[in-house]
């Protein structure tokens, strides 16, 4: 017998919500909040197609201290450059910026609650700089 993976877990400290932190969430990657939950619940779940691990934000009383021991890496479904503006543009912050002369290399944000994730290219401009 082995695991699947049923939830990624994010922390979330005051001020952070739960709920606001899923919305974010939730414009990110497509999938809406759980129509079970609720804004003040201690834990709000992204509702996505069965099979797949959910994102699941969970109240905390600590807050982050340290940089993130695991991330997700995104690959959006349009040019890298133009995900990165729709993230910012939703709340996130550029980390650091990785990116590349000839279009390769990834950019670092960060979630309205400092969680960082990487934009990595899209799959055509994977293909178009290989």
């Amino acid at each position: 017998m082995t695991s699947i993976i049923r939830h990624i877990t994010v922390d979330c400290a005051a001020p952070h919500e739960p709920y606001a932190l899923a919305e974010f969430w939730s414009e990110v990657l497509g999938h809406p909040v759980d129509a079970i939950d609720e804004p003040g619940d201690d834990e709000v779940a992204l509702a996505v197609p069965d099979g797949q691990p959910t994102l699941l934000f969970v109240r905390v009383p600590e807050a982050k201290t340290l940089k993130n021991r695991i991330h997700l890496d995104l690959q959006p479904n349009r040019p890298r450059d133009e995900e990165v503006a729709r993230l910012t543009a939703l709340g996130a912050t550029v980390v650091d910026d990785r990116r590349k002369p000839n279009g390769r290399g990834w950019v670092v944000l960060a979630d309205p609650a400092g969680n960082e994730f990487c934009v990595e290219v899209s799959a055509a401009e994977r293909e178009s700089t290989a």
